[in-house]
């Protein structure tokens, strides 16, 4: 397909892996492999690949890299890339492995790099999952280093999947490159630092991307937001000097019927220092990436819009920082939300949740049927399901269970969290509707509580992604820095109406 950047250039083959011309042929690995599907391969390495594996210097573990001279084939050199038993072999590996062979020849400066399916990686499923994969090393984090910048991505990369049609090859590699690109989007976002990335400026850049792709955009300045009684995001704005935002992006397709209509909506606080109940600054700077959940969104409805998705889908973000000004929101206060339930305001660092508050609001008043919204939200989450999952909870258990199942396909890892009666006790005010925080004890369940206020009882479900939109540490498979996590889940959610 024709990328619409200079690279990477992903497209798919059928002819045999020794005749493919890259410059790196990458091969995924099962414990116990005998390589029967790759007829020359070990003559073709020298004999190098039995010598690794029988002295122990590559044990195909998962991502284990081992790279080493062909002869006689298209490629001049191998890369072969632990892929862990075959009977676990699913397209999330398969992403993750796609990557880590990306990333390697990132980091090597190789040109073009070309990628072996093997088995039943010739379904357009995995040829999807390979684009993904492929695409999203293609993120680099230094992009404000003057020197010593990262490699860029492969220009070229190739699929090799023996047996596959090409119509729906061709189809699946779209697919991926879109949803790859479009996750790197909300990763540059996310990555950008908040001085250069004000709510004004991350309304621009929304804008920007919406009508790019033919996304109807509207955004709500002060005054506006003033008019509509938004009382909870401004709240939260009065302590900054930057204006707040409330971002609308619209897929409305030609022929869409009037329901269902996909309601996403992302928290966007494009920096967070906990307003008058501050943070430590230990790690402070870190909340540049409060608007993880805003930049999902924004990714996820230029993917709807790229791949033409069949239903109405809503995007809203509301955009603030929150800062402790003299005019900053302070423990104690009341403030009251555009659907007129009011808020004791218990910590001004639980804020993502008023935001969120308005924000979900608005969807409905435009017409959402369905929600989704996704927030960095709590540091309990974290604590109950560390960095590997985000925290899912949702009403009725049907949509809930849609939006989980479309997660796990789309390579973002969920977890059901729980929705009891009891917890919004933890929430009662003496003088007001609800307090804006509950305590310590089930953190993110009194948080997704809270949340579920401001839902009019329209099927919803909450992502908590406090845990995932970060990576602290580098993997062969995950730069270090932030991940784009839920934009393939809410993209692709978009397609599933008929299991609504």
């Amino acid at each position: 397909m024709v990328s619409t950047q200079d690279f990477p250039v992903i497209s798919v083959t059928t002819v045999p892996p020794a005749s493919v011309q890259t410059d790196l042929l990458c091969v995924p690995v099962f414990e116990g492999d005998s390589f029967a599907d790759l007829a020359g391969l070990h003559h073709a390495a020298g004999r190098a690949i039995e010598q690794a594996l029988a002295a122990g210097e590559f044990k195909t573990k998962l991502y284990e890299l081992f790279i080493t001279p062909l002869s006689g084939w298209g490629a001049p050199r191998l890369a072969l890339i632990g892929a862990g038993p075959k009977a676990a072999f699913s397209t999330e590996r398969l992403r993750r492995v796609a990557t880590t062979a990306a990333l390697a020849a990132k980091q090597r400066r190789v040109r073009r790099l070309a990628l072996v399916l093997r088995g039943a990686g010739a379904s357009a499923s995995f040829i999807q999952a390979s684009a993904e994969g492929l695409m999203l090393a293609a993120f680099n984090a230094d992009t404000h280093k003057s020197a010593d910048r990262t490699g860029p991505p492969a220009e070229e990369m190739i699929i090799v999947a023996s047996g596959a049609d090409a119509t729906s090859s061709n189809a699946a590699v779209r697919r991926g490159w879109i949803l790859g690109d479009s996750c790197n989007l909300a990763r540059n976002l996310c990555n950008e630092p908040s001085n250069l990335l004000t709510p004004t400026i991350f309304a621009e850049r929304a804008a920007e991307v919406g009508k790019a792709v033919g996304l109807a955009v509207d955004v709500l300045d002060q005054k506006k937001i003033e008019k509509l009684n938004m009382g909870l995001l401004m709240g939260i704005a009065r302590g900054s000097a930057e204006p707040p935002r409330m971002i609308v992006l619209r897929h409305e397709p030609a022929g869409a019927p009037e329901s269902p209509v996909l309601g996403l909506v992302g928290k966007g606080i494009t920096f967070d220092t906990g307003g008058i109940s501050i943070k430590p600054a230990d790690g402070m700077e870190r909340m540049k990436t409060d608007m993880s959940g805003g930049a999902a969104v924004i990714a996820a409805m230029r993917a709807i819009a790229m791949l033409n998705a069949p239903i109405k889908v809503i995007g809203v973000i509301p955009a603030t920082e929150n800062m402790p000004g003299g005019r900053a929101v302070k423990p104690g206060d009341v403030l009251t939300g555009a659907s007129g339930k009011t808020v004791e305001v218990i910590n001004t660092d639980a804020e993502g949740r008023l935001v969120l508050g308005d924000g979900l609001w608005y969807a409905r008043q435009l017409g959402a049927t369905h929600l989704v919204d996704v927030a960095t939200l709590t540091g309990a989450c974290v604590v109950a399901l560390g960095k590997v999952a985000s925290g899912l909870f949702g009403q009725p258990a049907a949509w809930s269970q849609v939006v989980e199942r479309t997660a796990l396909g789309a390579g973002d890892r969920v977890w059901p969290m729980p929705l009891y009666e009891e917890y919004i006790e933890q929430l009662r005010s003496d003088i007001a509707d609800m307090t804006n925080t509950g305590g310590r004890p089930a953190g993110a369940c009194t948080a997704a509580m809270f949340i579920k206020e401001f839902t009019g009882d329209l099927p919803w479900a909450h992502l908590d992604i406090a845990g995932t939109a970060w990576a602290d540490e580098a993997k062969p498979w995950q730069a270090k820095g932030p991940t784009g996590v839920a934009v393939r889940t809410l993209a692709e959610l978009a397609f599933t109406s008929s299991e609504w």
